[in-house]
C-alpha cells in the first residue's frame, strides 16, 4: 500500500512507534472526548480532587444525573476515566466511584493544562 505525505511531510503511520500501546485513532478519540467542556470539567475534577461517586460529581458540577452519566460513559469508553467498585460501601452506602486513569491524568497535564499554563506565562511576560 502506497503512503502519501500529509502536510508537514510525515507519514501518518510514522506518528507513533510500531509498538505503541494505543492507535492513533484511540489517541484522537481521547482528544475529542475532552474537547467537550463538561467532559473536560469532569476529568479535571477527578484529577484535582481524586475519586468521586457519581452523586458527588453531580453535586460538585451542578449537573443532572442523566447528563453526567452520558459524559462519564464517554470518558470511560475512551479510557480517560475508570469506574471502580468498592468492596464495602462508603458512608453514603455507595459501592461505585469514578477516578481519572493514568491516561486521563496524562492527557490533561500534557495537553490542555500545558497550553493554558503557556498562555498565563505569555501574559505575565508581556505585561
Amino acid at each position: 500500500m502506497a503512503h502519501s505525505d500529509p502536510p508537514g511531510g510525515e507519514f501518518v503511520d510514522d506518528l507513533l512507534p510500531e509498538s505503541s500501546v494505543l492507535s492513533l485513532e484511540e489517541y484522537l478519540d481521547m482528544q475529542r472526548a475532552i474537547g467537550n467542556e463538561m467532559r473536560f470539567r469532569i476529568l479535571n475534577r477527578l484529577v484535582e480532587d481524586g475519586p468521586h461517586s457519581a452523586s458527588e460529581l453531580r453535586d460538585a458540577l451542578e449537573i443532572r444525573s442523566n447528563t453526567l452519566h452520558y459524559h462519564l460513559d464517554k470518558l470511560v469508553d475512551v479510557g480517560l476515566v475508570e469506574n471502580r467498585k468498592r468492596k464495602e460501601p462508603d458512608s453514603s452506602g455507595l459501592y461505585s466511584y469514578y477516578q481519572a486513569s493514568s491516561l486521563g491524568e496524562g492527557i490533561l497535564d500534557e495537553g490542555i493544562r500545558q497550553l493554558m499554563a503557556r498562555e498565563w506565562d505569555a501574559l505575565e511576560r508581556y505585561q
